[in-house]
């Protein structure tokens, strides 16, 4: 009978020592996997910073606000243009890529603060627009793009001298004339 106690003894403890053993590696699993999650995720956030998919996202936002003829939406907008720019990492830069991109920088600088003081009047907003646009044209033709933008042009702008503005849709929003001509415009290029 003893010998049987042993035995169960040694068997219930083996058991105990096994599941003991599982559960601790479950945990640490468990732990890993949320390290791992939090590394990950931390790795994508460092990668997202110092792109520019931030600055497009708030020139996206500006696009639609003065379609929409919103010119207060399109100032908080220019705002978020200027909080995005310093956030660029041009570490990875060329010393011509990096001289480019300051020059460009600077123009995007001005033009947005010009946008973002002159809530009341959206023509003023809308003329900065234009530069704007060739800027962002120019940071997607040198520093490429995270997804497809299109180059919409409009004809009848600024006495049919005629202006351009990119979207990451090919639908035509006019944020040149907003609600008077909001379909106003036809793809040009897509940019990839």
């Amino acid at each position: 009978m003893t010998m049987k106690h042993l035995f169960v003894g040694l068997l219930a403890s083996s058991v105990l020592t096994l599941a003991a053993c599982n559960g601790a590696s479950e945990k640490k699993s468990e732990s890993d996997v949320h390290t791992e999650t939090t590394v990950s995720n931390e790795s994508n956030a460092a990668s997202d910073q110092g792109t520019f998919s931030e600055l497009f996202s708030h020139y996206q936002h500006l696009t639609f606000a003065l379609s929409s003829d919103n010119d207060k939406e399109a100032a908080n907008a220019a705002k978020g243009m200027l909080e995005a720019l310093p956030k660029i990492n041009t570490e990875g830069f060329s010393a011509e890529q990096k001289s480019t991109f300051d020059d460009i920088a600077a123009d995007i600088q001005e033009h947005s603060e010009h946008i973002g003081d002159n809530i009341g009047n959206i023509a003023h907003q809308r003329e900065h627009l234009v530069i704007l646009s060739k800027d962002f044209y120019d940071i997607t033709k040198e520093f490429g793009t995270e997804k497809p933008m299109y180059k919409i042009f409009c004809s009848m702008y600024d006495d049919n001298k005629g202006a351009y503005w990119l979207s990451d849709s090919k639908e035509v929003k006019n944020p040149y004339y907003g609600a008077d001509m909001l379909t106003c415009g036809k793809v040009q290029e897509e940019l990839k």
